[in-house]
Parts: C-alpha cells; sequence; structure tokens
C-alpha cells in the first residue's frame, strides 16, 4: 500500500480493486500508476448541462470558479462549452468497458482515459472543455481562441491544463482538459 492509499477508506479502495479487475487492469495498478488517486467528493452541486444537453455536477467552489471563468471568457468574446464534469467511478468503468467492446487493448485506453480512481473527474474539480466550430475532445482544440485564452486567464480562476503535451503521467496531450486547482491561487473572489 503506498503512502497515497493509506488515508483512503478501505472501502474506498476495494471499490477501485473491484472494478480495475472487471476491466482486466493489472491487480498492482493502484500503487504503480503515476497518476494521483482521485476521491469522490461528498458534496457536488448542479452546473450548467453539458453541450450535449447532459446534467453536469461539479464541487461548489468548482462550480463557482468555472462560472466565473466561462463569464469573463465570453466578456472577451470566446465561447467555452462544457464537454464534462463530474464522472463517478461506475461511469468511468462504463467508459473504459465501451473501449474496450470497440477492440482497444488496456493499455491502449489507459493512455487516453484514466483508470477508475485516478480520473479528475472523479473530484468535482475537472472540466472538459470545448468551443465554437471545433471537433469535441481532439487535439485541434489547441489552435482556437478558447485555448489561447485559457492559457493566458485559467489560471487567475484556479484552473491549471492537467496534461499538457509531454506529459510525465502517462496521459496523452488533452488541452481541452482543466482542473479546478484551488492551492495554485487561493485568492480567487467570484
Amino acid at each position: 500500500m503506498t503512502i497515497e492509499t493509506q488515508n483512503v477508506e478501505p472501502e474506498y479502495l476495494a471499490r477501485l480493486r473491484a472494478s480495475h479487475r472487471v476491466l482486466g487492469i493489472p491487480e498492482n495498478f493502484l500503487d504503480t500508476s503515476r497518476l494521483p488517486l482521485c476521491i469522490e467528493p461528498e458534496d457536488l452541486v448542479d452546473t450548467e448541462p453539458d453541450y450535449y444537453c447532459r446534467p453536469q455536477k461539479l464541487t461548489p467552489a468548482a462550480n463557482l470558479a468555472w462560472r466565473a471563468m466561462r463569464d469573463a471568457a465570453a466578456g472577451d468574446g470566446v465561447v467555452l462549452h462544457l464537454i464534462s464534469a463530474f464522472r463517478s467511478i461506475e461511469y468511468q468503468v462504463q467508459l473504459i468497458r465501451k473501449k474496450l467492446q470497440n477492440g482497444n487493448s488496456i493499455e491502449e485506453i489507459l493512455s487516453v482515459v484514466a483508470a477508475p480512481g485516478f480520473s479528475e473527474h472523479h473530484t468535482g474539480r475537472a472540466i472538459d472543455l470545448n468551443t465554437e466550430n471545433c471537433a469535441v475532445l481532439e487535439e485541434s482544440f489547441e489552435k482556437t481562441k478558447a485555448f489561447q485564452w485559457l492559457n493566458v486567464n485559467a489560471n487567475n480562476f484556479g484552473f491549471v491544463l492537467s496534461y499538457p503535451r509531454d506529459n510525465n503521467l502517462g496521459i496523452a496531450y488533452e488541452p481541452w482538459h482543466w482542473c479546478y486547482q484551488p492551492l495554485f491561487n487561493d485568492s480567487h473572489n467570484f
């Protein structure tokens, strides 16, 4: 057991191990992953529906920060669409199951989708974004005015790009994935 998992509820770890077993994720993954363990929060609030009109949730602080950031971007003529926010462990299992059913190996999948328990979406602080005239969840997002705006302004709202190009976490570059990290900038007044 790693230091990271020592203070985690045994039931949560058992839930993760069971979901990993079902997906064929190696048994030692909890101890060897370069990604940090992500715990589901107890307090989530409804945020706006995503681009596909699905209900979404965030932690209260992340929701306030997201709304303030979205509104500031709009004030600068930049449109930000919410694509995804909180995901439960069970939802993450379903995402991976679909990719397995499409013939992808678990190794391929885990380079583009975090294993259950390791997705920042579990924290209720991560958001996937898009903008007008851009394919969803594609690297082409980096060429948009929205991405340029986020690079300059997102940290002012406590959001950081989680998976930059050539990151050491084993996850592919995701210019659309931003996570509210209040420790990076705790002087927010939304």
